[in-house]
């Protein structure tokens, strides 16, 4: 198939890129960034199979043009994760890009007789529920409080409501906290995962301080391509919201210590009284883990990463793509 990531160049939308590459399909990278050095020396080998468009997700023309050269697959993975300094700041800018630019790519991509559309929501659509619940599935009603779970759950809704209307082929995908391969700072996410400041720490040489555990189900970003790749390829989905999660929960400090295992003289902790932690774990409290049984039910799809194999392989994976990225 001819796919087209849109947002393509983040750090998901790479690791989408390389799975649906590696499955033989063509895939068009379109985002405001070019590809990293470490990135064009990766996927080098693939040849025409890749290409990169750079533009803006706001530019209505440039989005249209794009499309209108014919794909099968519109994957909508451009967005701002921004924390509650970035809302105060400028919401208008987190609003055009996470929510009004989806409409007018959808009506591209009707014209374009695009055959399926996956949207990339993410589990922060459960807002305040996620902390009422104790496993989170997809008919849970949802309290989006922050920005961007708020323009996430309503890209849902508007995805919904007009494959319906127009009797087209939308998916929305929920993902869990991800974190791995090609995740760098690009000035659109606020926090990066708490995986990848540890990750970072190590590299820098300095301790990971956590202010507690931090349990939740994490999920590795090669672990999300597979599960968006198998949606892409599939016959007819049942459904039009899944989760996308390892569904087995686990502590961020349990992977550091992993990565500190790999790497002698590396720590990894928890903050003593009064120490100031190093590590942001992005809220106060953990929130609960996302029913994975729709994807598992339906295809038979599991995670193949968690906490050990995923620290190893990121460890790995770094000392080969260590420079330019």
């Amino acid at each position: 198939m001819n796919i087209l990531v849109v947002g393509g160049t983040g750090f998901v939308g790479l690791n989408i890129a390389e799975a649906l590459l590696t499955r033989g399909h063509a895939v068009t990278l379109f985002d405001r960034a070019g590809l990293p050095a470490a990135a064009q020396r990766a996927f080098a080998g693939h040849g025409e199979k890749l290409k990169v468009v750079q533009g803006d997700v706001l530019d209505r023309q440039a989005t249209a043009d794009v499309i209108a050269t014919g794909f099968d697959t519109i994957v909508l993975g451009a967005a701002i994760t921004a924390g509650a300094e970035r809302d105060a700041r400028d919401p208008e800018t987190i609003l055009q890009v996470n929510l009004l630019a989806q409409t007018p790519i959808l009506m591209a991509a009707r014209r374009a007789g695009v055959r399926r559309v996956i949207n990339l929501s993410s589990a922060g659509a459960y807002g305040a529920s996620a902390f009422r619940h104790a496993l989170l599935d997809e008919e849970l009603p949802c309290d989006p409080v922050s920005l961007y779970a708020i323009t996430k759950f309503a890209s849902e809704r508007v995805a919904a409501r007009l494959a319906e209307l127009w009797q087209a082929d939308i998916v929305s995908v929920r993902l869990s906290g991800v974190f791995g391969p090609w995740e760098r700072a690009t000035g659109v996410r606020d926090t990066p995962s708490p995986q990848m400041q540890i990750w970072a720490a190590q590299r820098q040489g300095n301790e990971a301080i956590l202010p507690r555990p931090g349990v939740r189900d994490w999920i590795y970003a090669p672990d999300v391509a597979d599960a968006v790749a198998l949606l892409i390829e599939a016959t007819k989905p049942q459904h039009r919201l899944y989760n996308i999660s390892t569904g087995r929960p686990w502590s961020a400090l349990q992977w550091g210590q992993q990565l500190a295992a790999l790497n002698p003289g590396f720590v990894c902790r928890l903050a003593t009284d009064g120490e100031t932690p190093t590590i942001d774990l992005h809220g106060d409290a953990d929130r609960a883990p996302l029913s994975v049984a729709r994807l598992e039910n339906e295809f038979g799809w599991r995670a193949r990463f968690g906490c050990t194999d995923s620290a190893e392989h990121l460890n790995a994976w770094s000392a080969t793509h260590r420079e330019g990225y």
